[in-house]
């Protein structure tokens, strides 16, 4: 399948029949695996006639998670979507400009998680800090809207024709990338040594913290670079800790 290493996360979904039409848009575009986060309502049987027989198997494979964080652990890029742009929603990316990227990840037998948020407000602040990279569907301005399974299409779309495109008798070198758990024990390992070293100012380290944030969710990690961080910071913490 064309996106076997790709999976989709829906996070606090309200409705089994948009559950039904995204496993069918997944069977579409050969992504095998779809993750629910604490879904609002999950009634299997609403979700069949959506799916169609084709995506029955998707949704016979779903896996239920109670945390963002755990649906995504072992990811080695995570892609949140969003409607919402500007303010510290920063260098965000349509769907074709993120699937360069996508397709080079693919090709070094990394995992991706595409992460979309509730039907009715999208991924809160918190949910999209979880994430590497942001894309957002250009859409005209007078009908901005999307259904939840029109947009899991169209993004992951875009991923499949870059896969086509790439094709398989590419050599990539494979050197192992940082799954998002190593990314999220490297943010509060971090964290933890700059507030030691009294770096953060203010009341709300975590605002201050962010551009240390995005800078590790861009640079594409690579495990023995994450291992040499951590070591770092044990070490930096371990010597403030002597003096």
């Amino acid at each position: 399948m064309l996106l076997e290493a790709v999976r989709v996360v829906l996070v606090k979904t309200r409705f089994p029949e948009n559950i039904g039409m995204t496993a069918r848009a997944c069977a579409n575009m050969g992504c095998p695996a779809l993750h629910l986060v604490e879904p609002e309502r999950w009634i299997r049987e609403k979700a069949v006639p959506l799916a169609t027989p084709k995506g029955v198997q998707v949704l016979d494979s779903i896996l239920i998670h109670t945390s963002l964080a755990d649906a995504v652990c072992d990811a080695n890029l995570v892609v949140g979507t969003t409607a919402r742009t500007g303010g510290w929603r920063r260098e965000i990316m349509s769907p074709r400009q993120a699937s360069t990227e996508i397709a080079e990840a693919l090709s070094r037998d990394e995992k991706i998680a595409v992460v979309f948020g509730p039907e009715d407000r999208g991924l809160d602040n918190a949910e999209i800090a979880a994430c590497q990279r942001l894309v957002t569907i250009p859409t005209d301005g007078v009908a901005s809207s999307l259904n939840l399974a029109q947009s899991v299409l169209l993004v992951l779309y875009e991923f499949a024709c870059a896969v086509r495109d790439r094709g398989k008798n590419i050599a990539t070198p494979r050197v192992a990338s940082m799954t998002a758990g190593e990314m999220a024990r490297l943010f509060d390992a971090f964290k933890a040594m700059l507030l030691q070293l009294d770096c953060l100012h203010g009341d709300n380290p975590d605002y201050f913290f962010l551009p240390w944030q995005r800078l590790f969710s861009r640079a594409g990690l690579k495990r023995h670079e994450y291992d040499a961080l951590m070591g770092l910071c044990r070490q930096v913490r371990s010597k403030l800790n002597k003096t």
